[in-house]
């Protein structure tokens, strides 16, 4: 496929549990809680987490402008709940705290990426829901349906977005200074996505 390079050499940026297959295809593939691999789309992996598992799938979608769809099937992790964040998140955004809108997982916050990725995200592809669909075959048939499909559009109509994670900054936390206990004197700052034992004041 011809694709012009609407990438960067480095693509895919952020590493992760997934297959890169032709960056030049329109299709991306989340297989949620699926281990299974169906072949061609630009890439496919899965994803279990509403937070950092989606932050890395739109890190690399807006940084390949070739990805046009993104089909979602597989089983959806029990709790966390990413089918739903992803279907949310393109849908309504976040809020002003980084939680995904509508969102029905336990810890649908994206806080590591820059806001203007968002919208970014939700411009350049659409979402085709197939939550649940695990045959690998039928899977195969949707991608290359939606690749002749993303031929029609062509590539997203900007430059690569490359998404630079932002850094949370570094902060002591003294008993009761986190704000989700673990148990076991273990705290998480949700604010800054930091676990760590708590200290406790002399």
């Amino acid at each position: 496929m011809q694709d012009d390079k609407h990438y960067d050499d480095s693509w895919p940026p952020v590493r992760g549990d997934y297959q890169v297959g032709d960056a030049g295809s329109r299709v991306a593939v989340v297989t949620l809680a699926s281990r299974i691999f169906p072949r061609g789309g630009a890439i496919c992996g899965p994803c279990k987490t509403e937070n950092l598992g989606i932050e890395k799938i739109i890190a690399n979608v807006v940084s390949n402008c070739n990805i046009r769809f993104i089909i979602i099937c597989g089983a959806e992790s029990r709790g966390h709940l990413p089918g739903d964040a992803i279907l949310a998140l393109h849908k309504n955004g976040i809020d002003e705290r980084g939680r995904i809108i509508g969102s029905k997982g336990a810890i649908p916050f994206i806080q590591n990426l820059p806001q203007e990725a968002i919208p970014r995200f939700q411009e350049q592809v659409q979402i085709i829901d197939h939550t649940g669909l695990e045959d690998i075959a039928q899977i195969e048939e949707l991608i290359e349906g939606y690749c002749r499909l993303g031929e029609q559009l062509g590539p997203y109509p900007r430059e690569p977005m490359q998404v630079v994670k932002r850094r949370a900054q570094a902060r002591e936390v003294c008993a009761g200074g986190g704000d989700l206990s673990l148990g076991c004197g273990t705290v998480m700052d949700t604010s800054a996505w930091l676990v760590m034992q708590e200290q406790k004041d002399l």
